[in-house]
C-alpha cells in the first residue's frame, strides 16, 4: 500500500517549488496529485501542472457528485477562491505513493478519507521575514501585483499554522527551507524512508 505525502506550509515557504522539484526528481513509485482551484491562473502557471483551474460552477457540480474529498475557501480581496482535492483517477494508493500540496485542514480531511497511517505530513517552514520578502518579490513579477492579497495571506497564515494547530495535527517534523537544495534532499530522504 502506498502513502500520501502532504506538503504544507505558510504562503511563500517554497512548498510549490519543492513540490515541483520532488515530482521532477522522478522518484520511483511516487506520483503527484494536482489539486484544483477556482482562483485565476497566475502568469507562468499551466493548467494541470500547479493546479486544475476550474470555474466556481465546476466546483459546485463536483461537490454535488461527491467527488470533493476536502476543500478550503478563502475570502480574498478579489473574491472567494476555493482550493480542493478531488476523488479522481489521480490517487490509487494500491498502485503507488503520492505527493499533494495542502493545508493543516486538508491534511486532516485526507487522513479521515484515506486513513491516518496512509497520510504523512511534510511541513515546510521559513522565517517570517524571509517569507514576506519572497511573497513580495513573486508578486512584483505579476502584470498586476496584488499586494493587499499578499498581506491578507501572510496574516491568515499566522492563525492557520499556529503552534497550537500544528501540535493538534501532530506535526512534529519540520523541514526548514532556508537552503532549498538541503531542504529538498531532507524531504527526499524522508519520503524514501517512509514510502
Amino acid at each position: 500500500m502506498g502513502k500520501l505525502f502532504c506538503i504544507m506550509g505558510k504562503s511563500s515557504s517554497g512548498k510549490d517549488t519543492l513540490y515541483r522539484m520532488l515530482t521532477d526528481a522522478g522518484m520511483e513509485g511516487l506520483e503527484k496529485v494536482v489539486p484544483y482551484t477556482t482562483r485565476p491562473q497566475r502568469e507562468g502557471e499551466k493548467n494541470g501542472r500547479e493546479y486544475f483551474f476550474v470555474k466556481e460552477e465546476d466546483y459546485r457540480r463536483m461537490c454535488r457528485e461527491g467527488k470533493v474529498i476536502e476543500a478550503r475557501s478563502y475570502d480574498t480581496v478579489y473574491g472567494v477562491w476555493t482550493y480542493f482535492t478531488a476523488a479522481d483517477e489521480q490517487m490509487d494508493l494500491a498502485r503507488a505513493s503520492f505527493l499533494v500540496i495542502g493545508t493543516l485542514e486538508s491534511y486532516r480531511k485526507l487522513k479521515e478519507y484515506f486513513g491516518a497511517e496512509e497520510v504523512l505530513p511534510v511541513y515546510v517552514e521559513v522565517e517570517d521575514g524571509l517569507r514576506l520578502l519572497r511573497a513580495v518579490e513573486r508578486e512584483q513579477s505579476q502584470k498586476e501585483p496584488g499586494y493587499a492579497e499578499v498581506c491578507r495571506r501572510f496574516l491568515a497564515d499566522a492563525q492557520d499554522f499556529s503552534e497550537e494547530k500544528l501540535a493538534k495535527a501532530q506535526i512534529r517534523r519540520r523541514f526548514v527551507n532556508d537552503d532549498l537544495d538541503r531542504c529538498f534532499q531532507e524531504i527526499m530522504a524522508y519520503i524514501a524512508e517512509k514510502k
